[in-house]
């Protein structure tokens, strides 16, 4: 992939004007948070790319029989359809691309991140009329078909090969080396869904120093979230520093240590020592 370019300011105001209105809606719709952030990370994905990525989960859940007869026949259908006929699945160099992120690649390349995957299968699953969410087991993103009891789980980063109880315990274990629990099977909510897909973003950056921009795109969307940690804060204000807007970074960088204070003096004291390095760096 072309390393993606920016969308212009203007441009990338009214993403982030919309991301923030659709995340705080009664019903946010995940499908467009995901192409939203796709949108911001690349420029060339315009309103017409917008609306061709929707079109194609709805013409991949036209494609689905109708209304199968359960949560396991559901989950048979979808990756008969979407991983057997029409080959979306993962591989371990997925995770090395930053368009495995991106909802508009992934429909593409049918190749990407395993919660980038689900997001997939949920949403053609969702348009079909399907019992599905998003389940994030520690370390792996899977979707289950089907009410708690009962529910069928199925990896689309496996070309979405229905799990039994004892594939689900493997892959916490193999993640963690921790025990499966019934918690770690609750439906993950789509701001969740949105928030996780932006941290594999933020790690994706963090392992390329010369990518900060990247970093900084996905912290101050996730900072648009209703719900996002405080800490993302102080993350954006070192982004702004190592990115020479030294300014900027030192106001952020004091204003969190007035967050911290209440909590952690000796924390806020040294944010604040940050902020004094930052500004020293403009003479």
């Amino acid at each position: 992939m072309r390393p993606p370019f920016p969308p212009s300011p203007e441009r990338s105001a009214e993403l982030r004007r919309r991301f923030a209105e659709e995340a705080r809606s009664e019903r946010p719709d995940l499908s467009t948070l995901c192409l939203l952030v796709g949108a911001e990370a690349d420029g060339e994905l315009d309103e017409a790319g917008l609306d061709t990525a929707q079109i194609e989960l709805d013409r991949l859940a036209g494609l689905l029989p109708y209304r199968p007869a359960g949560p396991r026949a559901w989950a048979v259908a979808l990756r008969e359809l979407l991983g057997e006929r029409m080959g979306f699945h993962g591989a371990p160099g997925d995770y090395q691309r930053l368009e495995s992120s991106l909802l508009h690649e992934v429909l593409v390349r049918r190749r990407g991140l395993p919660i980038l995957l689900s997001v997939v299968w949920m949403e053609v699953a969702r348009r079909a009329g399907a019992p599905v969410c998003g389940v994030a087991l520690p370390g792996h993103f899977v979707v289950g078909f089907g009410p708690d009891e009962g529910r069928v789980l199925a990896d689309p980063f496996d070309g979405g090969r229905v799990l039994s109880g004892t594939d689900a315990e493997l892959l916490v274990a193999g993640a963690t080396g921790a025990q499966l629990d019934a918690a770690m099977l609750r439906p993950a909510d789509p701001l969740d869904v949105v928030l996780r897909i932006l941290n594999n973003v933020r790690a994706w950056a963090a392992a390329r120093p010369e990518r900060s921009d990247v970093a900084l795109w996905a912290v101050e969307l996730s900072l648009l979230l209703p719900s996002h940690p405080a800490r993302l804060r102080y993350e954006r204000a070192r982004l702004l520093v190592q990115r020479g807007e030294f300014l900027g970074g030192a106001s952020e960088l004091e204003a969190y240590a007035k967050v911290v204070e209440a909590v952690d003096e000796a924390a806020a004291e040294r944010v604040r020592g940050e902020a004094f390095a930052a500004r020293a760096m403009l003479n």
